[in-house]
């Protein structure tokens, strides 16, 4: 499992690690005080030993590169902003096909609409459902009816005690 922190986090924490066994303490020692596993104390002062800083600085993480560099990005969240409209949709409704189709339009990049909701969650954009309303829906009447019609005909259980499950009294 990776440790928690930065690439370059990781990194200082190795240079520490190395400067304490520098000065006398054993990778025990070291180990607890920085609060990791002693054979990755002892893994680290192989690879200082073998390689110098090299061995031990910050390395990119394994994986396959993205699609879209972060220009890239920065301009499709632009596009985005601008609302599916402009993009030539009916509705302003941006939907993970719609994005791929933008993204391929404007990039020439292919991204399936089952991965564009991973990309939008790097760019800070989260998954919304519209809520349905009618056109004619009028909220100030909705609302003056809750406050003052609802509770008028709301019923009540005759007998019934808040907090109570049964309407059948011991006797």
């Amino acid at each position: 499992m990776r440790p928690k922190g930065s690439p370059e986090e990781l990194e200082r924490r190795r240079h520490h690690a190395i400067a304490l066994l520098e000065s006398g303490h054993t990778p025990v020692h070291v180990a607890r005080m920085l609060g990791v596993d002693r054979r990755s104390v002892r893994r680290w002062k192989a690879a200082h030993r073998k390689r110098g800083a090299k061995g031990i600085e910050a390395r990119r993480a394994p994986g396959r590169p993205p699609k879209l560099d972060s220009r890239q990005r920065l301009r499709l969240e632009r596009l985005l902003l601008k609302g599916a409209r402009t993009a030539g949709y009916e509705s302003d409704l941006w939907t993970c096909p719609r994005v791929a189709e933008v993204i391929f339009e404007e990039f020439g990049v292919d991204y399936h609409r089952d991965h564009i909701g991973r990309l939008l969650r790097t760019l800070g954009w989260s998954p919304q459902r519209p809520q349905r309303r009618a056109a004619e829906r009028n909220e100030e009447r909705i609302q003056g009816w809750i406050r003052e019609d609802w509770p008028r005909i709301k019923k009540k259980r005759p007998g019934a005690r808040p907090g109570s499950s049964s309407s059948t009294r011991a006797g």
